[in-house]
């Protein structure tokens, strides 16, 4: 396996891996509050009700880069899309319950470098096969 394909390859499982525990944090109210610091946390039935539609797109996306995965270099866009708008709202998403007040910075900024490593492996391993697939078609042309 050469380095792109194998960098397209990490990209994908790390993706998977860091949604799908995402996904099992958004069905757990309790994990929720742990992993953002809210203490007396009691969301009611639509808070329920929102992340359990964010959880099911969080475990649709794991699937995605699982399927990507299985043609790495063909579907390697799907890293570029991971990043915007996916990586990219979620990170908005979290100033806003920052400048809420809902979030504390000190909880948010772990979730921000997480992303911001997610949003440079992925971008890379897509550059990377990118300049692959260009060189590849000019040595074919």
């Amino acid at each position: 396996m050469d380095g792109p394909i194998r960098a397209l390859r990490v990209a994908y499982w790390v993706g998977a891996v860091v949604d799908a525990v995402a996904g099992v944090q958004m069905l757990s109210p309790r994990l929720t509050a742990f992993g953002m610091g809210l203490g007396d946390f009691r969301p009611g039935p639509d808070y329920v009700y929102a992340m359990g539609m964010g959880a099911a797109l969080m475990f649709g996306w794991t699937a995605l880069l699982l399927w990507a995965d299985r043609a790495p270099m063909e579907r390697r866009d799907v890293l570029a899309l991971t990043v915007v708008p996916v990586i990219a709202g979620l990170a908005l998403n979290e100033v806003v319950a920052a400048r809420s007040g809902f979030l504390s910075l000190p909880a948010v900024a772990p979730i921000w470098a997480l992303q911001l490593m997610l949003a440079v492996l992925f971008l890379t391993a897509w550059r990377r096969a990118n300049r692959q697939a260009a060189a590849g078609a000019r040595t074919a042309g």
